[in-house]
């Protein structure tokens, strides 16, 4: 065995052995915040994907806020008309007012009304078993059922910006998190949608904490935090698991949330 080979089989067994670990419902408590402790509460909801969607846009900023904020939004208002939700009182957070939120659930609830989120993400990965085509379909809809209603900086940033080259796009973290949550199954992840999206098309949702702990296990090299440095990333796990990479997502977050990772190698 090369030394390249013995250091490859050395960080499999860590990032293996860190899965299994982190692989656990424990995981999430309130002292180790994650919008999946609001979510599982919602996964006999009748529109559990839209629900799970909101709560993947929030996912922002520091996890125990966000998990305050996905407390009180209520989300049998999408089971109501727009009149209810007009009316209902919503919190702000961060780069959204609470109008930003009420705007949004009513996009989410006249989604409801005529598509699936589902609908709109299977419809985009099919043409070329892409993920990101499905996202991006997703987030025109979203678009194009807001525009009559309201265009601010909040929503902008709250769905995203479409860029078809993911040079300098944004790594879409919250929206891969999303199809992670619903395209695999595990003690943590729903699987709602397995079978349907491949696990190995996946694309890990890589965020600041995910982007400074793959440098520093050398499985990412590009300095610039965009899409294409995800897609990089995603490609060095499928070294390890060419079937599921995107299962080290979680463990890799908490390694770098935690700080621990030093201590862990």
């Amino acid at each position: 065995m090369t030394r390249y080979q013995a250091v490859r089989e050395d960080l499999k067994f860590f990032l293996d052995q860190h899965y299994a670990h982190k692989n656990n419902p424990l995981e999430l408590t309130e002292d180790k915040p994650d919008p999946l402790l609001v979510l599982k509460n919602y996964q006999n909801h009748e529109f559990f994907e839209e629900i799970a969607l909101i709560c993947a846009l929030f996912s922002y900023g520091n996890a125990k806020q966000i998990l305050l904020l996905l407390k009180r939004l209520d989300f049998s208002l999408l089971t109501s008309c727009v009149g209810a939700i007009e009316k209902a009182d919503f919190p702000f957070y961060r780069f959204q007012t609470s109008n930003d939120i009420r705007v949004f659930f009513i996009a989410i609830h006249k989604l409801i009304q005529t598509t699936r989120i589902r609908e709109l993400i299977f419809k985009g990965y099919r043409r070329h078993q892409n993920v990101i085509e499905g996202i991006h379909l997703a987030m025109g809809h979203l678009y194009e059922i807001l525009e009559p209603i309201a265009k601010t900086r909040g929503l902008d940033f709250l769905i995203g910006t479409i860029k078809p080259n993911p040079k300098g796009s944004s790594p879409l973290k919250r929206w891969n998190m999303y199809l992670r949550w619903l395209s695999r199954k595990d003690a943590l992840d729903f699987g709602v949608w397995e079978g349907v999206i491949d696990t190995s098309k996946l694309i890990l949702p890589l965020d600041t904490h995910t982007f400074h702990t793959c440098h520093k296990l050398k499985l990412l090299q590009r300095k610039t935090y965009d899409l294409y440095a995800a897609i990089l990333a995603t490609q060095a796990l499928k070294k390890f698991d060419p079937i599921d990479p995107i299962k080290y997502d979680f463990a890799l977050y908490r390694l770098g949330q935690e700080k621990t990772l030093q201590t862990a190698i």
